[in-house]
């Protein structure tokens, strides 16, 4: 591999005065690829994100595929999404997949206890599930229910919808018209077992994973089933020392990390008429995941120095207050700029961490929390997180390239945190690919990055960007935030300077 360096230097304007930051990028020392599956979504049986979200039936009026939107399809597919968790969450531990598969009208109703106490038909079930995400092109990540389920139940599934030859689970999946299996790789052996999954302690879950992950045959001929460990409430990192000493790393594919970007948890604040301190507590919450994620990774070192075993972070995201009018057991909010900083600064994150992150779940796709998409009957909108998403797609599966930063501050009254974030990749073309986000509310950063050894001949880049950070994209003006050619780059020699207004996300292209 070419050897170059690129040295990032970072001016902060301050009336006249000039702090200076930088961030030194090598592409010698890059050997870890970014996995896509990173940039994974998550679909829980909550609100509105599954009916009247993704799915509004085959007699629905709107456009739909086996009553999947077709517009939703489409806006996934230019998002690249690599997996989609379902059918939590909380959910997960009360839903009985048996209760969703055959004829409809003979499937029973159920009560979603944890959001909303609505009675679901359950007219959308495995095959609904499954077949969705093959429209999508994206793999399925199937959460097993292990709070009030059975070893049983989540062998019978495995079975069901992975093994191809002659068996009372291929019978009755034949018998209700899926011929071929769906060959799932991707297995959540319960989900917040600390909390809503069973309330367990740390070394009674341990021995629950390792019974059920013995039943989970692997069927997918060779291929590999990808078991999935619930794990830690954000720091509870005794959480994560338990499970690594006393779950067989043969028998982990991953274990998982929630941690949600809150204000507080009594009162979250509003998802959109926020003020500039509670955004900075806020983005302080979200870029703790930095912390976490270092902390977790070093227990998993101690176990696991070969690194076999996979951080997922399959719950992560901004959590605020209902939008006002709305039923608080749906969890509906705006997305607002602050949205997008979140996206931003915790994807550059995950890039930099990809060694072990190898898996994470924005919560969730649609209608709920920090949503990509925002659906009003035959309406759709994409929010500002799904333009940052879909601009940093293209760090999918390139190989990262290690960064060190010193950046300067964003203060508010006595606070301060990093003002810039950044992540950098080479993909499969040679294109080396730098995403930066400025999440200061009121300064522009000006980015001096020197291209010595790139032997560069073009940039360009995309932005995005607004005039309040409480901007965002309505059912009556749904393109307010989009992303906009980027010409704030200035070419001379050597040095290419960037200019990034407050509040903004950039990714530049380099040849």
């Amino acid at each position: 591999m070419k050897r170059f360096f690129l040295v990032i230097t970072i001016l902060l304007v301050k009336t006249g005065v000039f702090s200076q930051a930088s961030i030194t990028l090598s592409s010698t020392a890059g050997k870890t690829k970014i996995s896509r599956h990173i940039y994974g979504h998550f679909a829980e049986h909550l609100g509105r994100c599954i009916y009247g979200g993704f799915y509004v039936g085959d007699t629905s009026k709107i456009p739909n595929t086996a009553g999947v939107r077709n517009d939703v399809v489409a806006a996934l597919k230019k998002l690249k999404i690599p997996n989609l968790r379902w059918p939590g969450g909380c959910f997960a531990d009360t839903y009985h997949w048996k209760d969703g598969i055959g004829p409809r009208e003979k499937r029973p109703s159920i009560v979603n206890t944890w959001w909303g106490g609505v009675t679901e038909n359950n007219s959308f079930g495995t095959h609904d599930f499954l077949n969705m995400c093959e429209l999508l092109g994206t793999e399925p990540y199937l959460a097993g229910n292990v709070g009030s389920g059975t070893v049983q139940e989540l062998a019978d599934w495995v079975q069901y919808v992975n093994f191809e030859g002659e068996s009372p689970m291929s019978k009755l999946r034949r018998e209700n018209g899926r011929d071929k299996p769906w060959k799932v790789k991707l297995w959540g052996v319960g989900n917040e077992a600390w909390g809503c999954g069973g309330n367990m302690q740390p070394a009674y879950y341990a021995d629950t994973y390792r019974k059920y992950a013995t039943f989970m045959t692997d069927w997918t001929n060779g291929g590999g089933l990808f078991r999935i460990a619930s794990g830690a409430n954000s720091a509870d990192y005794n959480w994560t020392e338990t499970l690594m000493k006393n779950i067989p790393t043969n028998m982990l594919g991953g274990i998982a990390l929630h941690h949600y970007s809150v204000i507080n948890w009594a009162q979250k604040g509003p998802d959109v008429d926020f003020t500039e301190d509670q955004y900075f507590t806020t983005m302080q919450s979200a870029l703790f995941m930095d912390s976490l994620i270092i902390k977790h990774v070093a227990i998993m070192d101690k176990y696991d120095p070969r690194k076999r075993v996979a951080l997922v972070v399959d719950e992560w995201g901004g959590w605020y207050e209902v939008q006002k009018g709305t039923n608080p057991g749906f969890l509906y909010q705006q997305n607002s700029m602050r949205d997008a900083m979140i996206a931003g600064a915790t994807l550059n994150i995950f890039n930099n961490h990809s060694d072990r992150v190898k898996i994470a779940n924005l919560a969730q796709a649609i209608n709920v929390l920090q949503a990509v998409i925002l659906t009003d009957k035959e309406k759709m909108i994409l929010t500002p997180t799904f333009h940052v998403m879909e601009m940093y797609n293209v760090h999918q599966d390139a190989t990262l390239i290690p960064l060190t930063i010193n950046t300067s501050d964003y203060v508010v009254g006595n606070k301060k945190l990093p003002a810039v974030s950044a992540s950098a990749s080479k993909d499969s073309l040679g294109i080396t690919h730098i995403s930066l986000a400025n999440i200061d509310a009121r300064k522009e950063q000006q980015v001096s990055i020197n291209t010595s050894g790139l032997n560069l001949k073009t940039v360009s880049g995309r932005i995005l960007s607004s005039q309040k950070l409480q901007d965002i994209n309505s059912f009556e003006n749904p393109d307010k935030i989009r992303p906009a050619i980027y010409n704030g780059a200035s070419l001379k020699g050597n040095t290419l300077t960037v200019k990034m207004p407050p509040f903004s996300v950039v990714v530049l292209e380099l040849k």
